[in-house]
């Protein structure tokens, strides 16, 4: 059987990553169905205030926090959970939101996925693969690549299953996209 040469999954991987890249802007600026997905906290100046005092550096924080797995039972700790809030907490560094080294990572990220998915495809399936077979194989490891974090997010940290059911969404419709590009371009 004809092996599938790198340089003829060049341009799949690439346009799958321009397309994907598209889609994501529709989802997110033009739809905006993402935009419920945070809420606002009504007493957000007093939060950031008690929060600047604290000075947390940017990285992950658990509250309340509990260092000793063996403390978890202690009769202080269950207070704690009890008197709630109980949740995580991610904090950036300091300073104006630009867009742009976000979107250049996605770029990368996805990038790097069309061309994990191009060496499943090569490894499995060889020139002249139906559309049907290439379009399976790309869309199931690509839907897997893009969505299947987010059940985890919402079972170990909490991210309401609204939001990861819309991720998981947001995945099917990359994983379609960057299928539909293989298959089309795969080579004969």
């Amino acid at each position: 059987m004809p092996v599938v040469e790198w340089s003829q999954l060049l341009l799949p991987i690439v346009l799958a990553t321009v397309l994907v890249f598209v889609a994501s802007f529709v989802l997110h600026m033009v739809l905006k169905y993402h935009a419920a997905d945070c809420r606002h906290l009504g007493n957000e100046e007093a939060v950031l205030g008690a929060l600047r005092q604290g000075q947390p550096a940017p990285g992950m924080y658990m509250f309340p926090f509990c260092g000793d797995h063996k403390q978890m039972n202690s009769p202080e700790m269950q207070r704690k959970y009890v008197d709630g809030p109980v949740g995580i907490l991610f904090v950036r560094p300091s300073g104006q939101i630009r867009m742009g080294p976000f979107l250049g990572k996605w770029i990368v990220y996805s990038l790097a996925l069309s061309a994990v998915v191009a060496y499943l495809a090569r490894a499995e399936l060889h020139a002249g693969a139906g559309g049907g077979q290439v379009f399976r194989l790309v869309g199931t490891a690509a839907w897997f690549a893009y969505a299947w974090q987010a059940p985890a997010n919402s079972i170990w940290k909490g991210v309401p299953w609204s939001v990861t059911w819309k991720e998981m969404f947001d995945g099917l419709i990359y994983a379609c996209v960057t299928a539909g590009v293989f298959a089309w371009l795969w080579p004969h």
